[in-house]
């Protein structure tokens, strides 16, 4: 029993060096995009309900660092605003799917083609959704994120605002980005860092290859797996890094990382009392359909390219030869904490 807590406990450890130092480069691109676009920009282009919002929106989402329960929020706070459904939608898909944080991470422990995928497949996603949503009649705006799901302060505020110095944003940015933002998801963080440790030891190598092949079966459990569960951005990756070293398919992989972070039961319940449950179910739809399509085109595109299914997450191997994965792992347990005691 000890030498199999050991064995997870170091599996876990090996997969927190291998990610920290992009953790940590994520944080601090997210401090910038958060010093760099302010919350008045992003309402002033949302506004309306025409196709061009949608695609504003699915691309501003993209590299926003924020979760599925982050987003709600400020989604909320946009519609309030006078942010259409479809671009709202959009914004809420593209938004927690991904962000400079996860993408970091995916080019550490996964591979550059995935890093390349990941975002454009959240940004095709909710184009997709927020242009089907913009076919709907309107909802009036309201505010419906659920008790305890999330603070929903922020849909009161004006979007008045001083204008700050740069250094005083770029303060604020990472402060936050190493405060509330770190709080949000480093807890999710270290249980996918915990589950990929029990991962590894539990399965064996090639298993999921083996005894559920590369087709539609391993993505539709995925799919199942992925929807009702909470787990931010960059805590899928690690799971999907384990995973995809027992066999898991690349197109699979994808499914989880675009179901995961996008949909769960709060998100899902937020979105039908502010939007309607008619967008509530495109969105849901839209999403589950799209990482199936999209999974299945990844794993043509890995096949063209000749990339072995067993080796391609061949990135989620480091080693600790380097003193710095070491020291960033340290560093980064001792934010999180630092974040969690300063929780108000």
């Amino acid at each position: 029993m000890i030498d199999a807590i050991a064995q997870i406990l170091s599996a876990a450890w090996q997969v927190l060096c291998a990610s920290a130092p992009y953790m940590l480069f994520g944080l601090l691109m997210s401090g910038v995009l958060k010093a760099l676009i302010p919350d008045e920009f992003v309402a002033r282009h949302l506004g309306g309900n025409s196709s061009g919002a949608v695609v504003k929106a699915s691309l501003l989402g993209v590299p926003l660092p924020l979760c599925s329960c982050g987003v709600v929020p400020v989604a909320a706070s946009l519609r309030k605003q006078g942010a259409g459904p479809g671009p709202t939608t959009a914004f809420l898909i593209s938004t927690p799917e991904t962000g400079v944080d996860s993408i970091a991470v995916t080019w550490a422990l996964l591979d550059p083609i995935m890093t390349l995928v990941r975002p454009l497949a959240a940004f095709i996603t909710a184009t997709i959704a927020g242009l089907l949503v913009n076919l709907l009649p309107v909802k009036a705006a309201t505010c419906a994120a659920p008790p305890g799901s999330c603070d929903c302060k922020i849909c009161t505020r004006t979007t008045e605002s001083v204008p700050r110095p740069l250094w005083r944003a770029l303060a604020d940015g990472i402060g936050y980005a190493f405060g509330p933002l770190l709080r949000d998801i480093g807890p999710y963080l270290l249980a996918g860092i915990a589950i990929a440790g029990l991962i590894t030891w539990l399965i064996p190598d090639g298993f999921i290859e083996r005894h559920l092949g590369s087709g539609i079966l391993p993505m539709l459990i995925m799919l199942a797996a992925g929807i009702p569960l909470y787990v931010c951005a960059s805590a899928s990756t690690p799971i999907v890094a384990a995973l995809a070293l027992k066999g898991l398919s690349p197109g699979a992989a994808l499914v989880f990382l675009m179901a995961g972070p996008a949909t769960n039961a709060a998100t899902i319940t937020v979105v039908a009392g502010m939007l309607g449950k008619r967008v509530a179910a495109v969105y849901v739809s839209v999403i589950a359909l799209c990482a199936l399509v999209m999974g299945m085109a990844v794993n043509a595109l890995y096949a063209w390219l000749a990339i072995d299914i067993s080796s391609w997450a061949a990135g989620a191997r480091h080693s600790e030869d380097s003193l710095l994965p070491v020291v960033a792992a340290v560093v980064l347990l001792v934010l999180i904490l630092r974040a969690l005691a300063r929780r108000s």
